[in-house]
């Protein structure tokens, strides 16, 4: 079921995956470089309504109106709070969550809009090759229980150069910021995928 939203930064849009007996709702916001059609949100989609997760897949004005650069911060975050009327509609508790700048956009906002937690697909720790322009204090700002799932081979931040906090990592062995799998690992792409559902199955389990 697709929504639209009208929110203070343009029209966005909420393609629902819903759960038949549902305790949970997922928010998922793409990146700055692509839509909801990056694999590991599908695979999202695909896998939490069997375990009683609503998902929603959220595409921001910048997506919908056909442009191709995202716009500011600010901006982003003006869209991800115009669409949680929608989510917090469902009278559940709310996963605030999205993949790289997405992620970004659910720590950022998390507190504020009364997010249950947070998940941070691909959190761009850094700008690649730049780790002292860390993004850190974004993610250990969140207020909230929050689980990063990592490309072991992330240019945007490897697994290892995440700081200690009050945060649980899944890490996707040698997959990059897309979770792409290269040919030569020693896991495959459905592998992979695997990884990042179960680990997302798992912990919002312990949510409720």
């Amino acid at each position: 079921m697709i929504e639209i939203v009208e929110t203070d930064a343009g029209t966005a849009r909420i393609t629902w995956y819903r759960a038949t007996d549902p305790r949970l709702v997922l928010a998922l916001g793409h990146g700055a470089g692509g839509g909801i059609e990056a694999r590991d949100l599908q695979a999202l989609a695909g896998a939490l309504p069997r375990h009683g997760v609503h998902v929603a897949l959220v595409e921001q004005p910048w997506r919908v109106a056909g442009k191709k650069v995202a716009p500011a911060p600010k901006t982003l975050d003006a869209g991800w709070r115009g669409i949680w009327p929608a989510l917090a509609g469902m009278e559940l508790p709310v996963i605030s969550g999205g993949r790289s700048a997405g992620a970004r956009v659910a720590c950022r906002t998390a507190t504020e809009l009364g997010a249950r937690a947070v998940l941070a697909l691909s959190f761009p720790l850094h700008p690649p090759g730049k780790p002292e322009k860390s993004r850190a204090q974004e993610l250990l700002g969140t207020g909230v229980p929050t689980l990063v799932v990592q490309g072991g081979n992330d240019p945007f931040g490897k697994p290892a150069e995440f700081p200690e906090g009050g945060f649980r990592l899944v890490e996707v062995p040698a997959a990059d910021h897309g979770f792409a799998i290269p040919k030569r690992a020693g896991i495959d792409q459905e592998q992979a995928l695997a990884i990042v559902t179960d680990g997302v199955v798992g912990w919002t389990a312990s949510l409720g």
